[in-house]
């Protein structure tokens, strides 16, 4: 069904598709009868064998649905019943924020790739919060992990209060959180990736985690961009901080070895899908074989197959996500992910 009903969304703009589909999904979830039994029945995933515990938390299967894709925290339910082991929302900001100006995103089909500048564009993080303790209240199983960044106004020098007002507000509401620090999209964000302001960020938020009577797993999600003796300090910090694991690897700004005429790769923005599949793969490696195997490495980037996932999980990853490959490939390619590491 959705290789029939693929080229016709290609040929719109893919954040209007992304708006549509996602609204028409909760719509049939919610309202149609029997919509979520029939999604259940034709997606979700019960396979003997596939359950595991990663950082504290128990998954019904290790296939997740990366940030990115539900900012606001609207769809989790009805995305949950698509199959995904557990759901990535953000990234949210303390303070609602429209993006970057349109148009931000852009497929490049000949790459089976996306490239998008969205710009942490959010409703604020008192409206996930709200939305989301309601979720908790009606399907406390799912797994939800909260992607938190900063305002894009906020400088650098300030840019740990707003870390710590997203923590703060989500805490009794997610499962896991996710310190987004390698965004291309916001002016200056990367830079939070070098050691020193790094490690005042996550030992700031540790501290903070350590004081309540139950912590959240921290990760961190890093860039594919990264040199290897920038990765051994990624290696360092965590240990230092004792964060729970890694998220490896955003998007990035490389362009070598497209096929995608020039003018739509060079736009400007984060790269995903199937050109960094390979990359993804080698930073998580690195990581886990510099690291001992010491944290939990959750493995995203280019995975379009079955043998994407396992190819990230024989490197290192405990967990993968999707996002570019759900796009191309449809959602049945979470259960044949899980079909496959059984």
């Amino acid at each position: 069904m959705y290789r029939l009903i693929k080229p016709i969304f290609f040929k719109f703009d893919p954040e209007n598709v992304h708006h549509f589909v996602v609204k028409r999904l909760k719509w049939f979830h919610d309202y149609f009868p029997l919509g979520k039994t029939i999604l259940r029945s034709s997606f979700d995933v019960h396979i003997k064998g596939l359950e595991r515990e990663v950082f504290g938390i128990k998954f019904k299967n290790p296939v997740g649905l990366a940030a990115g894709f539900d900012k606001n925290g609207e769809y989790v339910e009805s995305l949950s019943n698509l199959g995904f082991g557990f759901i990535e929302v953000g990234t949210v900001t303390p303070l609602p924020q429209p993006g970057n100006d349109k148009p931000r995103m852009f497929r490049l089909q000949d790459d089976k790739a996306i490239i998008n500048r969205m710009g942490f564009n959010n409703k604020g993080v008192d409206v996930m919060a709200e939305r989301l303790r309601l979720l908790k209240e009606k399907e406390p199983q799912i797994v939800v992990g909260g992607n938190i960044g900063k305002n894009k106004n906020t400088p650098n020098e300030d840019a740990v209060s707003d870390y710590i007002k997203c923590f703060d507000r989500l805490f009794d509401v997610v499962d896991y959180f996710v310190v987004n620090v390698s965004s291309p999209n916001t002016p200056g964000l990367r830079a939070l990736q070098e050691k020193e302001p790094l490690k005042e960020l996550l030992n700031t938020l540790q501290q903070r985690n350590l004081k309540n009577d139950i912590s959240r797993p921290i990760l961190l999600k890093i860039a594919p961009d990264l040199t290897n003796e920038q990765l051994d300090d990624i290696v360092e910090i965590v240990q230092e901080t004792g964060i729970a694991g890694v998220i490896a690897t955003n998007t990035t700004i490389d362009r070598n070895g497209l096929y995608t005429e020039e003018k739509v790769k060079s736009e400007m923005g984060g790269l995903s899908g199937k050109p960094l599949t390979q990359r993804s793969t080698e930073v998580i490696r690195y990581l886990a074989e510099k690291s001992g195997k010491s944290f939990p490495i959750i493995g995203v980037g280019g995975i379009h197959s079955p043998q994407d996932a396992k190819d990230k999980m024989d490197a290192g990853a405990s967990l993968v996500q999707l996002y570019t490959g759900f796009i191309y490939e449809g959602p049945g390619l979470i259960k044949q992910i899980c079909k496959e590491l059984v």
